[in-house]
């Protein structure tokens, strides 16, 4: 089957849910969505704007909508659980909740249901896609130091470019320290992707690193098919990491580069009336 629309994601959203204890990450749900309807490799892959899979580009809609309508809430970090509300509801009627927080968006200003929902869309997807096309544009070597850069950010030291062809693949190496004490030597693929990597690429890296490297990262502005993140975590491996495009810009935010955040602050104001009676 084709991916469902946003509203038809609802009751399989809440379903997943459940199913992975009341809380889980995007792509922990994406996953789990996609095995419950039979979604096909090709289904959960094709790309529908910018970075987006349709899959996930419906269900950031359909978490707000449910988001909006109290059954589901996010924290800061990005992990989407069940409210109380959500946990005591099995199933919702699509149209309840479309015409509940269409109603609500009124009462807030928002003239129409289109302008709602491009609203409700717009705020998890238009500062990703705009950071990811600025990213798909650059040059190949500097894509490579800005990998490099986000590693040093993170903490990793000695992080040489090393992009020799007929590597496996291998762009670069460092080295990550965990309490001044133990140290992991990594090498790390870096790839401008609009699409979806495959396992085989997957396959291809682990073996061009394996002996040379505790560890793997494979970083990419595109994302990753159910089976080339089956295949990074496969029993008897050696397990890589996987950044894919989301993760990429969340980075990127995470230690502002080239992403600006301004925080604004909301004044709450309230009245002690019992303060005037002193006088």
């Amino acid at each position: 089957m084709s991916v469902p629309k946003y509203d038809e994601l609802f009751n399989p959203l809440l379903r997943a849910l459940r199913e992975l204890g009341s809380s889980a990450s995007v792509a922990e749900l994406e996953d789990r969505v996609a095995s419950l309807l039979q979604l096909s490799e090709e289904d959960v892959t094709t790309i529908h704007k910018g970075n987006r899979t349709r899959l996930s580009y419906n269900l950031a809609w359909a978490r707000t909508y449910l988001k909006k309508f109290g059954l589901v809430d996010n924290s800061s970090r990005g992990v989407w659980s069940l409210t109380p509300k959500g946990q005591q509801t099995d199933k919702v009627d699509p149209d309840e909740v479309k015409r509940f927080v269409v109603a609500r968006n009124r009462e807030e200003t928002l003239a129409s249901e289109d302008e709602s929902e491009e609203l409700l869309a717009s705020e998890e997807l238009t500062w990703e896609d705009d950071a990811l096309e600025a990213i798909k544009g650059m040059p190949a070597e500097s894509f490579e130091r800005l990998c490099q850069r986000l590693l040093r950010e993170s903490g990793f030291i000695q992080v040489e470019i090393t992009g020799r062809s007929g590597d496996g693949g291998i762009d670069g190496r460092g080295v990550v320290k965990l309490g001044q004490i133990i140290s992991f030597h990594v090498h790390f693929q870096c790839k401008r992707y609009r699409d979806s990597i495959s396992s085989p690429l997957i396959r291809d890296f682990r073996g061009a690193m394996v002996g040379r490297a505790d560890k793997g990262i494979f970083i990419t502005t595109g994302s990753f098919t159910r089976d080339a993140r089956q295949e990074a975590l496969r029993d008897g491996a050696p397990p890589l990491d996987l950044i894919d495009g989301d993760d990429l810009v969340k980075m990127l935010k995470t230690f502002r580069l080239g992403v600006t955040v301004r925080e604004k602050i909301v004044e709450e104001v309230s009245v002690d009336k019992r303060w005037f009676e002193t006088f």
